[in-house]
């Protein structure tokens, strides 16, 4: 009887870290942020297949900012001739300075050539839906001063795409943005998909020069901006702001996952990590004491709990097939064995679009 009503403290853990996945508020006309003051930064390193969906988005936006420019990061494919033909500004990165990482390298010559006051850099997988970037500017923080992100609502195609499943929500939970303390949680992080900041407060931090060796830039620039007392605010995307990941095949979604996840991961508050480890622990047990202790049937009443409970968080970050939340320990097994990866490649030498990066 005890180690069942422990299970379902650990169940009640998962509430407690995502119990507040807030998204944007409708439209409001006079948001702080008008779009001739913006201008969206998209760095994108052989994004051809992906440029065309997100500029595409924004051009049909009912509030247009005043540029778009697309850094193209030493691209071998038709990066910015697609850039270029879909009406963006296109900025030719210069050569990768040593220490940097390309992604920091490109956000920080586009916020370079940036004429608007407030910077929103965007990944090149992501797009907006209609009314969507009007819907992200009302969330700005009040003051129009500050830092926004938005977590993309996770467009699951293929199969495999499935098993991102717990690493999209650990990703959520891990910028404490989504507790049920929300926006009065003092600790919350950024995500790296999506940033809006006025550049006063970016230039305060440093910018991107601040954080430019890292993989993960979004973590360590959201303490750079804590330290700095620069308001954040986090929101998630359904509805609003989508993407896809790594929707080429199992090796790409393996070495995405792999290259910065164990990082990330440390740089979470002590605390929401270790209710994020309570939790994925309940949810691992189990369907094990379904098979192997007595009382089964409470067990399965427990593990129906579970499944209920990963469904309606899946449905909130993604597109998340239903059978994901039924079939949900297959999932959290390959996020321990994948992560477990994450760990022994962390410092070393890893491939990301055709560079060699240092995993940490």
């Amino acid at each position: 009887m005890i180690l069942l009503l422990v299970t379902l403290a650990q169940w009640a853990a998962g509430f407690l870290v995502l119990g507040r996945l807030r998204g944007c508020n409708e439209a409001n006309p006079s948001a702080p942020v008008s779009g001739d003051q913006l201008s969206v930064i998209i760095p994108a390193r052989n994004e051809e297949k992906n440029l065309p969906k997100l500029l595409r988005s924004l051009a049909g936006q009912s509030v247009q900012p005043k540029e778009i420019i697309v850094v193209d990061d030493a691209s071998t494919d038709h990066t910015a001739e697609v850039a270029r033909q879909n009406g963006a500004r296109v900025v030719t990165s210069q050569p990768l300075p040593e220490n940097w990482r390309g992604k920091t390298w490109a956000c920080h010559q586009g916020a370079q050539a940036a004429t608007g006051y407030y910077f929103l850099f965007l990944d090149a997988d992501t797009w907006f839906e209609p009314d969507g970037l009007a819907r992200v500017l009302t969330e700005f923080p009040v003051g129009n001063s500050g830092a926004l992100s938005v977590a993309p609502y996770h467009a699951v195609g293929d199969f495999h795409e499935q098993f991102s499943a717990f690493f999209n929500l650990v990703m959520l939970a891990g910028t404490s943005a989504f507790t049920l303390l929300g926006d009065r949680y003092p600790q919350r992080g950024l995500l790296g998909q999506f940033l809006l900041i006025d550049c006063a407060a970016y230039q305060k931090v440093g910018g991107h020069e601040s954080v430019k060796g890292r993989i993960l830039e979004n973590f360590w620039l959201s303490k750079q901006l804590k330290a700095a007392r620069v308001p954040l605010r986090c929101r998630c995307g359904r509805g609003v702001f989508s993407f896809r990941m790594y929707p080429e095949n199992w090796r790409q979604l393996v070495e995405g996952w792999t290259k910065g996840f164990a990082s990330g991961a440390g740089q979470t508050p002590g605390p929401i990590l270790l209710l994020i480890i309570v939790w994925l622990g309940g949810l691992f047990f189990t369907p094990i004491a379904v098979f192997t202790l007595a009382k089964p049937q409470a067990w399965f009443a427990v593990y129906g709990l579970c499944v209920a409970q990963v469904g309606w968080l899946l449905r909130r970050a993604g597109t998340f097939h239903w059978s994901a939340a039924i079939f949900y320990p297959v999932l959290v097994l390959f996020f321990f064995a994948v992560f477990a990866r994450s760990v022994l490649r962390a410092g070393k030498t890893v491939s990301w679009k055709g560079r060699n990066i240092r995993a940490d």
